[in-house]
């Protein structure tokens, strides 16, 4: 079926309004969902011209396509959000872990508590977040568990505990607690989890000075290990700004294909966190960083005073290693510009120790400081802005400014996309961690590939070999010659190639011959190799020594005429690797135990070993439910398959009454008897 003449026939009509469209491949299932300003400009972009790999790989997969229209950019954003939760397109960018971040909440109870909790509801409890991971948010709490004395119990106990004593609960199972308390209290800790840290500390520095004086060194020693906590939980705040508004600053970098959002959580005016996510993205870079963002605001509903976020990211790093930024009207930053931001951030924190000495103008002052950078901000955002409404316009797409009055119509909250002063500068830091963690990324894969890659090719010159890509390796597993199985894994390049793996139930051989198993799996497999024309491996790995290693020889050279290298893996007393013998007079090769050659020959003898003796454990458990069930007078094959699937295993089967098995149409006669066969089968004690 050509598919194109349906795609261009559709995309004659798309309309010139905004709304979602809806990717499908052959099988009409859903690949990929996007937003667009003009959908006919966006989809169209689709067909036409040239795309990066992952967009190719997209567009190739694309059978079909459907769209919604809707009537304005804000809806079209979240029509995107909610079709990516419902249907989760394969080539959308997804918040895959299925888990909101973690949240500190003080009940909303007679006698509140404090936890830790990933959901935020309305239920007027009061709520702290988000971390970036539940550590933080657990370390947080245990901290706060210290200082402030909440009720710990889930259920109201009968008496006090040992929280009680330790002056960390004020026992309202024993006695009747003040409203007013627990008010003083629930301040306290929004204090200081809003930024108020600084006095808590001086207080309990205070306090603990007092305690030595009085010679209370135990207590002098609890109040010193509090201010070492809360040190220690704090000692990452790295940059202050001259306000004291709860900001989320997000950045994000793309590079073969990858993208890189960072998110820096600025608290009362601190930075105090950061989260990073790394994914591949196959759509336009700019569209999916603005779903990732409204993703993570509809699991995340606790929403700080303003969002910042940052303009189109090129990809790739310019010569400084610096993520390029495309401001739209602007030139690359010169030193002047450098030097204009840096003054800009001077005048901010100069208008801040002003405010603070003119007393009564300060409220004024900073009102009218934060008006006229948002005036600035502004003007700035609107010229900056023009060109690339314009760009993004003729393709349909998202630019930033029409995302971040999107995300601001949505959230209510203020979302800017800064183009100088402070908060750009923020922005670049978000960016730029966002090019470390993608280069971190891509020297890992690197290290991998020497790693794997790698230590193939060494392997194979140590052992005289031109090339070694391919290696299949083999192993048995028995128990005194019960259930014979063998398994046999492949590597290429270094890498297990799972769909490759096969298992074997050992056929010809009778009891514990480990010589006569390898020899007929291998006859079964290269015999295989040879009808069907499957590619040939460069070694072959068994799992053991001088004997494995002749018969699998004797069998290829022999019987099949094929001179494929063989060796063998030897492990010690401890059943761990210890030696590489190869070829059939078993010489050994001597290999460095720290080298990646010998770790990969660990991974292949581990890897095999595992495969072998998960299929022998499969098969030994059916074995046993067909035996005890087999040797009962009236139960066969069906019956069998029908009690198992009844019940569900053979432990049910003896847990059963009588009466349970008058639904599969046994007699009670008969179900008697496998009551008692089976009871008779359990071992005595």
């Amino acid at each position: 079926m050509d598919y194109m003449d349906n795609i261009r026939n559709k995309l004659a009509l798309l309309p010139d309004l905004p709304g979602c469209y809806l990717m499908k491949n052959e099988e009409g299932t859903i690949i990929y969902v996007g937003k667009a300003k003009v959908l006919k400009n966006r989809v169209r972009s689709y067909f036409t011209g040239s795309h990066n790999g992952k967009t190719q790989r997209l567009v190739a997969n694309i059978a079909d396509f459907e769209y919604i229209v809707t009537s304005s950019n804000m809806e079209a954003l979240i029509l995107e959000c909610n079709l990516i939760k419902k249907h989760m397109p394969r080539y959308n960018v997804l918040l895959k872990d299925d888990k909101t971040f973690p949240y500190l909440k003080i009940t909303n109870e007679a006698h509140p508590r404090l936890e830790v909790t990933r959901r935020v509801i309305k239920d007027k409890a009061k709520y702290f977040g988000p971390y970036p991971n539940a550590y933080a948010a657990h370390q947080t709490k245990k901290l706060l568990d210290r200082m402030y004395p909440l009720r710990k119990c889930g259920v109201m106990p009968k008496e006090v505990c040992l929280y009680y004593h330790m002056g960390q609960c004020l026992a309202p199972c024993e006695k009747e607690v003040p409203k007013s308390a627990y008010e003083e209290i629930t301040q306290s800790i929004a204090g200081f989890l809003g930024g108020g840290h600084e006095a808590v500390k001086k207080d309990l520095q205070q306090k603990m000075q007092e305690a030595a004086e009085e010679l209370y060194f135990e207590r002098a020693k609890e109040l010193r290990d509090q201010i070492i906590h809360i040190d220690a939980l704090m000692e990452k705040q790295k940059i202050n700004t001259a306000d004291t508004k709860d900001r989320d600053v997000f950045g994000y970098a793309v590079d073969k294909g990858w993208m890189c959002v960072q998110i820096l959580y600025m608290r009362q005016g601190k930075m105090i966190q950061r989260h990073s996510s790394v994914f591949p993205f196959y759509g336009e870079a700019y569209s999916d960083f603005i779903s990732y963002v409204t993703q993570y605001y509809s699991e995340n509903p606790a929403l700080p005073q303003e969002i910042l976020l940052p303009d189109t990211v090129l990809e790739g790093t310019d010569k400084s290693g610096k993520p390029q930024l495309a401001v739209s009207g602007e030139t690359e930053q010169s030193g002047a510009d450098d030097a204009a931001v840096a003054e800009l951030a001077a005048e901010d924190a100069g208008k801040a120790v002003g405010s603070a000495a003119d007393g009564g103008v300060t409220e004024a002052a900073a009102m009218r400081a934060e008006a006229e950078e948002a005036a600035l901000e502004a003007a700035a955002q609107t010229d900056a802005g023009e060109a690339a409404a314009a760009e993004a316009a003729a393709e349909g797409t998202v630019d930033a400014a029409g995302g971040a009055a999107a995300l601001q119509e949505w959230l209510g909250i203020k979302v800017l996309v800064p183009q100088r002063g402070l908060k750009k500068q923020m922005v670049g830091m978000a960016c730029q961690n966002g090019r470390v963690a993608l280069d971190e990324k891509f020297r890992l894969i690197e290290r991998d590939e020497e790693r794997t890659s790698g230590a193939a090719s060494s392997l194979g010159q140590s052992l005289g070999l031109e090339s070694l890509s391919r290696i299949e390796a083999f192993d048995n597993s028995n128990i005194q010659g019960t259930n014979p199985v063998s398994a046999m894994v492949v590597f290429i390049d270094g890498k297990p190639a799972r769909k490759e793996y096969r298992k074997y139930k050992v056929r010809s051989v009778q009891g514990p011959d480990d010589y006569e198993t390898m020899r007929e799996v291998i006859r079964r497999r290269y015999e295989r190799v040879l009808k069907e024309n499957l590619p040939q491996p460069d070694l072959i790995v068994v799992d053991g020594g001088k004997g494995q290693i002749s018969s699998a020889i004797d069998i290829l050279q022999n019987e099949l005429g094929l001179y494929i290298p063989v060796c063998g893996l030897v492990k010690d007393d401890k059943h761990r690797t210890a030696q590489l013998l190869v070829g059939d007079s078993a010489e050994p090769v001597q290999l460095a135990r720290d080298s990646q050659e010998f770790y990969l020959l660990q991974r292949i003898q581990d890897e095999v070993h595992r495969f072998a003796i998960t299929f022998h454990r499969e098969q030994r458990g059916k074995s046993m439910v067909t035996s005890k069930l087999d040797s009962i007078p009236g139960i066969g094959d069906k019956r069998r398959k029908l009690l198992l699937k009844h019940f569900g295993s053979l432990k049910k089967i003896k847990e059963a009454s009588i009466e349970d098995f008058r639904p599969l149409s046994i007699g009670d006669k008969l179900a008697a008897q496998i009551l008692n066969a089976l009871k008779d089968e359990e071992p005595s004690l």
